[in-house]
């Protein structure tokens, strides 16, 4: 008999092959010791990751329904246990969430809002609006440099050209992906000059550590607004703040951050030209209930199983 944890998270009802048994159980705690061969990872804090791969010695694969995976890498599972990620489950969602984030800052939402606070007719937001260069106010003829060109570029990035932007990719493989322009990041001088706006989907290792620095967002045109939505160590906070407030960049739009929840006291918070999101773009990994079943069925066969991540 096999048997297969999965946390209450996971809405999606599992159609599980004889011969498997699933227990539910409640990922804000610890993972209960059933025997289990598989876990499924959705919601899990780094404490109970730790105490999972130190007590539960049956297990052979661990599935996580989230893109990222580095606190379950961490967690300090055993070398033999197979570690599968979420990777295509939240590119829709996170593509979706990026591109409202984007455009609230071409169209100045947060503006809009803070004035509907004040009960406040911001006439300087509608009406009659002057087009100019130095102003980032529409897609249409917009250049985008996205900055992590994987699955959620390549969904997120039609999306930005129907609207009418140029998109260009970074990736440390140069090439075409998917119809778009990849550079490396040695040519991040070159493409950051002209960019309107840089959208990080860069993900948590120690070569990514604090990649978008005061030295890139020096590259940027005092136009340009900054979205991250990759992973919270990528960005330097403390330089996108000073940048924003010395009039450097026009602003940002953040949805992840070095440590989560932002605290109260962050500044973040009242800057006026910077959108805080809380970690909002995924938590909805479409497709999950699929991927488990196939996967799981693979894994009875013996059979290679999607998205395995390399150790």
């Amino acid at each position: 008999m096999t048997t297969i944890l999965v946390p209450t998270t996971l809405d999606d009802d599992l159609t599980l092959p004889d011969g498997v048994s699933e227990v539910r159980y409640d990922p804000s705690g610890a993972v209960p010791d059933v025997g289990a061969q598989v876990l499924v990872v959705w919601g899990s804090g780094r404490r109970a990751l730790r105490d999972a791969a130190a007590r539960l010695t049956h297990l052979r694969w661990v599935a996580a329904l989230s893109a990222g995976v580095d606190t379950i890498l961490d967690a300090g599972f055993d070398p033999d246990v197979t570690i599968t990620s979420g990777r295509g489950l939240h590119d829709g969602p996170v593509a979706e969430h990026t591109l409202a984030l984007v455009l609230a800052c071409a169209r100045r939402l947060p503006d809009l809002f803070r004035a509907q606070q004040e009960h406040r007719w911001a006439g300087e937001l509608g009406g009659i609006q002057p087009v100019r260069p130095s102003d980032f106010r529409s897609l249409a003829g917009a250049r985008v440099v996205i900055w992590g060109f994987g699955s959620i570029a390549a969904r997120l990035a039609p999306l930005l050209t129907a609207l009418g932007a140029q998109v260009t990719g970074v990736a440390t493989t140069p090439g075409t992906r998917d119809g778009y322009r990849v550079v490396t990041p040695d040519d991040l001088p070159e493409v950051l000059a002209q960019a309107d706006v840089l959208i990080s989907l860069l993900p948590d290792t120690p070569a990514t550590r604090h990649a978008v620095d005061a030295d890139v967002l020096r590259l940027l045109p005092r136009r340009a607004w900054v979205v991250n939505v990759g992973r919270g160590a990528t960005l330097d906070q403390d330089a996108l703040l000073a940048a924003v407030r010395a009039g450097q960049l026009a602003g940002a739009a953040l949805d992840v951050f070095d440590r989560e929840p932002l605290a109260a006291n962050s500044p973040l918070w009242d800057e006026p030209n910077i959108l805080v999101s809380p970690h909002a773009a995924g938590g909805r990994p479409l497709g999950a209930g699929a991927l488990l079943e196939q996967n799981l069925a693979a894994f009875l066969a013996g059979a290679p199983l999607r998205n395995v991540v390399e150790r």
